[in-house]
């Protein structure tokens, strides 16, 4: 299997993750972001018609999540109260607070909430990414459900101790530039190549303190 990218302990992967997943080692940390809640807003139905959508068929009650806590002692997965169905039951819940400032009406979700099978009480990270709203270096969408980098890192933080790290949905690859700034090792998977393209130049670009 060869990698898409591999440097300095971060390798990229294209293809569908069902099938790259069985091929690799347990990892310490699997820290995803499947796509979810799509299927309830319009505004992405440009991602709705991609070739990632179609090939894990993602509307919230088709997809089957139980496969992903295998790969790795600890899990932090995104969106995990739209596949509760298909995750065991675990109290360890983090939240994710999209502060609007200006107090306007937003018409997109204001938390988004993460299955964990290790945090013992949920816990709670803010940060405006909403909108015209966004907070810190990355203001540019590489990525439909691009998350904040800051957020990443708190997650990789949380999970502490942790060496190696999988995302399986990779998307703009904000995963692996939060293990790359902390000095882990990191894999991530990727359907389309674009976004595989997008992240090995996020990868390249140099790492400035937050």
């Amino acid at each position: 299997m060869k990698p898409y990218y591999n440097h300095a302990g971060i390798t990229i992967y294209l293809g569908d993750c069902r099938d790259i997943l069985p091929q690799l080692e347990p990892v310490d940390l699997v820290l995803t972001d499947p796509p979810y809640g799509i299927a309830l807003d319009t505004s992405y139905a440009k991602f709705k018609n991609s070739i990632a959508y179609q090939a894990i068929h993602m509307d919230n009650e088709n997809f089957d999540a139980s496969f992903l806590p295998s790969y790795g002692k600890k899990q932090i997965i995104w969106g995990g109260n739209c596949f509760a169905n298909t995750l065991p039951n675990h109290p360890g819940w983090l939240a994710w607070i999209k502060i609007n400032r200006n107090g306007g009406k937003i018409r997109q979700s204001e938390m988004e909430l993460a299955w964990t099978n290790f945090i013992t009480r949920p816990q709670c990270f803010r940060w405006t990414w909403i909108g015209a709203f966004r907070e810190g270096q990355e203001h540019m969408m590489l990525h439909p459900t691009q998350k904040p980098l800051p957020l990443i890192l708190w997650c990789i933080e949380k999970a502490d101790p942790v060496t190696t790290i999988l995302d399986p949905f990779m998307g703009s690859g904000t995963t692996l530039l939060a293990a790359k700034q902390l000095a882990r090792k990191a894999i991530g998977i990727e359907i389309e190549e674009k976004y595989c393209e997008i992240a090995v130049r996020r990868l390249s670009q140099e790492i400035l303190p937050l």
